[in-house]
């Protein structure tokens, strides 16, 4: 099998100081495909200013990004799709990464979240695969989604949700060619506790209830906040680990400050930890005795969700998305921005130690269904189909 190329949106950290997703999905399926008895070469296209250290799990080929697309470009662009024309504005930003693959062997050029790069390469050796985290086509016409893809041997899409937009936004032959390759879970680095606190609530301790992830309206830890203040005064802690960007000292945004105010006036037990780099998370999960992904966006597939499955937590989850598949029957599902049915469902946790055990232990074993390895084995067969 020919090695595999990740085209990563320029600027994005592909490091391991960082949770954010898309280099947290190549990273996963760099480091399975280098266990596989018959190892594939992956390789990361990165901006060279972005954060270090890196991952080692991929070779490195370095840019120099250009310019950040400003919203000048962006309506610019817009405007050019809907006439059917180039998006002048987002190739400019995309031409440094596609002349850099240009100049590799050919390979599968995973283009994650890049419609663009597939028309870019179109004249290329390479094998362009969409690899789709988002509803990317929404402001696209089946005209132009049809020029930007034609050229692309598939689109692989993080869950079934995801794959049915993408195929309804697309021709039949196209549609055709999409394919559902969903995340995995590490669950080497993310794993349980030792379960001691399952019983703590009963000696007068509060229930430990943490979201973790960016703190921007679309994850909705005001939801979980809200819900807390629904609960009895002391039966539950929340923990808020996260910023709006990468920068723990960063100034608060307005939502953030919006959201310690509701917090005050919750009467219930807030604690906020700016963001923390990616290798404290697993000690921060285990101590918690649930974790809440209260999203209100139609998110695609919560990696967030798969970390808390692995460290062995009952996870409380929106019922939109992706999110009920990434959970199961291992989760409890609530409705999106319903606080009263968030508070229903952490109080069944609460009251209920037996309960929270038998989730916990059904938790850790849906992560270690869904590793890595098994994602891996999954993208490969379809690489191999093409």
């Amino acid at each position: 099998m020919i090695g595999i190329v990740h085209a990563i949106t320029p600027g994005d950290h592909f490091s391991p100081r960082t949770g954010s997703a898309i280099p947290t999905v190549v990273h996963g399926l760099a480091g399975a495909a280098s266990r596989d008895p018959d190892p594939v070469r992956h390789a990361a296209v990165l901006d060279r200013s972005t954060m270090r250290p890196r991952y080692d799990s991929a070779a490195l080929i370095e840019f120099d990004r250009a310019a950040w697309l400003t919203r000048r470009d962006r309506v610019g662009d817009l405007v050019r799709g809907r006439l059917g024309l180039p998006r002048r504005g987002v190739e400019r930003f995309y031409a440094p990464l596609v002349d850099a693959v240009r100049r590799q062997p050919p390979a599968f050029v995973l283009a994650h979240n890049a419609p663009v790069i597939p028309w870019m390469l179109r004249d290329s050796e390479h094998r362009v695969v969409l690899y789709a985290h988002n509803d990317l086509l929404r402001t696209y016409s089946r005209a132009e989604a049809r020029r930007m893809l034609e050229p692309a041997v598939a689109i692989v899409c993080v869950g079934d949700e995801l794959a049915e937009r993408m195929r309804a936004a697309l021709p039949p032959h196209l549609a055709e060619r999409v394919h559902v390759v969903r995340n995995g879970i590490d669950t080497e680095r993310f794993q349980p506790g030792d379960h001691r606190r399952v019983r703590a609530p009963a000696r007068g301790e509060p229930f430990r209830a943490m979201f973790v992830g960016r703190v921007i309206p679309e994850k909705g830890p005001d939801v979980l906040v809200r819900a807390a203040g629904l609960l009895a005064w002391g039966s539950v802690e929340v923990t808020v680990v996260g910023s709006r960007g990468f920068a723990r000292d960063a100034p608060l945004s307005p939502y953030e400050q919006d959201l310690r105010r509701l917090a005050d006036e919750s009467g219930a037990v807030v604690r906020f930890e700016p963001f923390v780099e990616r290798d404290r998370l697993p000690d921060l999960l285990r101590s918690a005795d649930a974790l809440v992904v209260p999203s209100k966006w139609d998110e695609p597939s919560g990696l967030t969700a798969g970390e808390g499955l692995a460290s062995g937590l009952p996870v409380v989850a929106s019922r939109i998305g992706g999110l009920p598949d990434v959970v199961g029957d291992a989760g409890i599902l609530v409705p999106p921005n319903d606080p009263a049915a968030l508070a229903d469902a952490l109080r069944e946790l609460i009251d209920d130690p037996t309960e929270r055990a038998r989730r916990a232990a059904a938790s850790r074993a849906r992560a270690v269904a869904r590793d890595w390895d098994w994602a891996w084995g999954n993208l490969r067969r379809v690489l191999e189909q093409l």
